[in-house]
């Protein structure tokens, strides 16, 4: 596993509130570049995941990591803080995939005090809608990077130690999550992940496992059930879907960030992987 020092967190706020719903908390297919957590006060709902469903209850807290395909479902009284993180655009493998979190902790009153005072302090960061239709969008999205980066230190501070005290809940039962066991795709993952923002060479791969290029693609097949073409460019993507979602940044300026010389291509190989073009994917945020 590729040891992440606790410095090196970049957890940002975009939302904080406590939403009261009455059977109108059903949503299907969200899928979104940040984080979410959320504790429940009262009442149940359910929440479907691509491996398993599980049902919400009141005093524990549960979390969503980003790019997880979930649904919601909710027919009765269910009142509960949310909390919406990403972490900062950076070249290295993330907390998130860092980790197999439990999806449910169990909460305390300090937990409620915690995601109280948040919610007292940031007024604005609460949701204008619990349509993730209506808050996922990139002008509301922008206003809540801009709010946090206009934030005194003082104040980021305060909020990134009320972050990482709720995410210490679940890194305390997460297990480290093995992606290889061998040393040589270890380097070579940590590679990738420190170079996302160039262009990677197959043959720097090969070069860094110390084995010839087609033996890397094997290997690597092997370890990760996917080319290293294949895993450099979804890592790319989510990268982009994160600058696409949390700046006015042109697609061009997105492509040249992330080591395209050739924007044209890294429209063609954004589609290819989901199904729509980066203007596309930024027009469905805007709607």
């Amino acid at each position: 596993m590729i040891q992440i020092p606790i410095e090196s967190f970049n957890l940002q706020m975009l939302n904080v509130g406590l939403a009261h719903h009455h059977g109108d908390w059903n949503w299907k297919n969200v899928n979104s570049p940040f984080t979410r957590i959320f504790y429940v006060m009262e009442g149940e709902a359910i929440l479907h995941l691509p491996d398993n469903t599980v049902h919400l209850r009141p005093g524990f807290l549960y979390i969503i990591p980003a790019y997880t395909l979930h649904s919601y479902e909710c027919d009765g009284l269910f009142v509960h803080y949310y909390l919406h993180v990403y972490e900062g655009f950076k070249s290295e493998m993330n907390l998130v995939e860092q980790y197999d979190f439990p999806v449910e902790v169990a909460g305390s009153h300090d937990d409620e005090l915690l995601l109280q005072r948040m919610c007292e302090q940031h007024p604005q960061a609460q949701l204008p809608s619990s349509n993730p239709e209506a808050y996922d969008n990139a002008a509301q999205i922008t206003g809540y990077v801009e709010r946090y980066r206009d934030m005194p230190l003082w104040q980021k501070m305060e909020l990134r130690g009320a972050i990482l005290m709720l995410f210490s809940h679940f890194l305390k039962q997460a297990v480290p999550h093995v992606w290889t066991a061998d040393e040589r795709m270890k380097r070579v993952q940590e590679y990738i992940h420190s170079h996302i923002c160039e262009d990677i060479d197959i043959e720097e791969l090969a070069g860094v496992a110390c084995v010839t290029k087609p033996y890397l693609i094997r290997l690597f097949k092997r370890e990760f059930a996917t080319s290293p073409v294949q895993y450099i460019n979804g890592k790319k993507v989510e990268r982009a879907q994160l600058l696409l979602y949390t700046t006015e940044m042109p697609v061009k300026e997105v492509a040249y960030e992330l080591g395209f010389s050739d924007h044209s291509y890294f429209i063609r190989m954004f589609r290819k992987v989901t199904g729509i073009t980066p203007q596309e994917y930024r027009r469905q945020l805007r709607a």
